[in-house]
C-alpha cells in the first residue's frame, strides 16, 4: 500500500509516518500539510490510501473528501480525529463524504507512546482497507460464495408474534450505511431500534444527531433508564455497555461501564445476549458491516431463543466480517443488499409477516 500522510501538524505527521514504518508492506509516499497540497500530492504520487486531517487551513478535509468523491478511482481514506465535540462532527460529516474509518489522534505526551497506540488502531484498518481495494481492482468477492441461506433464501416466514425491538450490530463502514437505511425507516414504525455501532465517546452522539435530522424516525443517543419508544432509534453511547431490560411498563435502557467484550465497548454480543434473555423469539436481530466476530455469539443465543437473525449481503458490505460470521455459521434467517435492510426491517415488524 503506497499512503499519503496528510496533517496541518509536522510533529504529528512524523508520529503517523513511523507508525506506518511498522509495516513493511506500507510505503510511505510523501505528505502535505493542507487539502490543497494534499490534492497535488494524490495527482502526483497516485497513493492507494491517505491518512487525513479534518482541520486544516486552505482546503480542509471535508473539502478534500468531496473533490476525491468525484474523481474516478480515488486512493481510499482514514480520518484521523481529535475526540472532541468538533472532531466528532466532521468525522461523522467524512464518513458519509466516503471515508473508509477513523482513527483517534493519540493526545499524550510520550512520543514513542503516541506513536505505538496509532499504529495498534490504524494498521489494521490499512490492512482492511487493502484487501477491501484488492477486491474492487480484481473485481472478484470471494466472500460473496459464501452467501448461502437457509433452504429456501428467497422466502422466510416470521413468527406469528411480531418482534418488539430490531437490534442491529454493526461496525466499520456503518456510519455510512446507516445514513442509508436509518432514513429509509418509515416515522410509525411499530417498535423501537436500538443500535450497537462501534465509536468512541461523542462520536455515537454526533453519529446521532446527524441521523436524527435527515431521518423520519426518532434517533437519539441512548442514556440509562430511558424507556423505549416506538419508532425511536437509540445508539448505544461510545465507551459503554448498552443492554435491554424488561420492566412492568415495557422494555428500557441499562446503560452501564461494564468491561468489553472482544475489545469492544459498545458490544454488539452484550446487547444480543440481554435481548435473548429478556425477550428470546421476540427480537428481529440485524447484523451489518463491520470488522471482526462481534454478533456472533450473541446471535447465536438469539437463535435458540427463536429470534430471526437479518445479515447485510458480502457485496454492499465495506467489511464483510461480522455477517460472514453470522451467515457462515448457519445463524441469518435472511440475507439482503444495504438498500433493502429498512424495508425487510418494516415489513419483518408485521404479525406473520413473509418477507420474499
Amino acid at each position: 500500500m503506497r499512503v499519503l500522510v496528510v496533517d496541518d501538524s509536522m510533529l504529528f505527521r512524523k508520529v503517523v509516518r513511523d507508525a506506518l514504518a511498522q509495516e513493511p508492506a506500507i510505503e510511505v509516499v510523501g505528505s502535505a500539510a493542507d487539502g490543497r497540497a494534499a490534492l497535488e500530492k494524490i495527482d502526483q504520487f497516485r497513493p492507494d490510501a491517505i491518512t487525513l486531517d479534518l482541520e486544516m487551513p486552505e482546503v480542509d478535509g471535508l473539502g478534500v473528501l468531496r473533490e476525491l468523491h468525484v474523481r474516478p478511482n480515488p486512493p481510499g481514506v482514514i480520518v484521523v480525529s481529535a475526540l472532541t465535540d468538533s472532531g466528532a462532527a466532521l468525522t461523522t460529516q467524512a464518513l458519509r463524504l466516503g471515508a473508509f474509518d477513523f482513527v483517534l489522534k493519540p493526545n499524550g505526551t510520550n512520543f514513542d507512546e503516541n506513536r505505538e497506540r496509532l499504529a495498534a488502531d490504524l494498521l489494521p484498518k490499512i490492512r482492511l482497507l487493502a484487501e477491501r481495494r484488492q477486491l474492487v481492482l480484481d473485481e472478484v468477492h470471494s466472500a460473496a460464495k459464501c452467501d448461502l441461506a437457509p433452504p429456501d433464501p428467497t422466502r422466510a416466514t416470521f413468527p406469528q408474534q411480531a418482534p418488539k425491538v430490531v437490534a442491529i450490530g454493526i461496525s466499520t463502514g456503518g456510519p455510512a450505511a446507516l445514513h442509508v437505511m436509518v432514513p429509509e425507516l418509515p416515522a410509525h414504525l411499530p417498535v423501537p431500534v436500538v443500535i450497537v455501532q462501534h465509536m468512541p465517546p461523542k462520536f455515537t452522539r454526533s453519529l446521532a444527531d446527524d441521523l436524527d435530522r435527515n431521518s423520519a424516525v426518532h434517533v437519539t443517543e441512548g442514556r440509562n433508564g430511558q424507556r423505549l419508544q416506538a419508532g425511536t432509534v437509540y445508539i448505544a453511547p461510545g465507551g459503554l455497555q448498552t443492554r435491554v431490560e424488561r420492566q412492568l411498563r415495557g422494555l428500557k435502557l441499562c446503560v452501564t461501564d461494564d468491561p468489553p467484550e472482544k475489545c469492544c465497548k459498545p458490544s454488539v454480543d452484550y446487547l444480543f445476549r440481554s435481548l435473548a434473555l429478556q425477550l428470546g423469539s421476540q427480537v428481529l436481530a440485524v447484523v451489518m458491516t463491520g470488522m471482526g466476530d462481534d454478533g456472533h455469539a450473541g446471535c447465536r443465543l438469539l437463535k435458540q431463543r427463536g429470534a430471526c437473525v437479518l445479515a447485510q449481503d458480502a457485496a454492499s458490505c465495506v467489511v464483510y466480517g461480522m455477517p460472514r460470521q453470522v451467515i457462515d455459521h448457519g445463524l441469518a434467517d435472511l440475507i439482503r443488499p444495504l438498500d433493502a435492510i429498512a424495508e425487510t426491517i418494516d415489513q419483518a415488524v408485521r404479525p406473520g409477516a413473509a418477507i420474499c
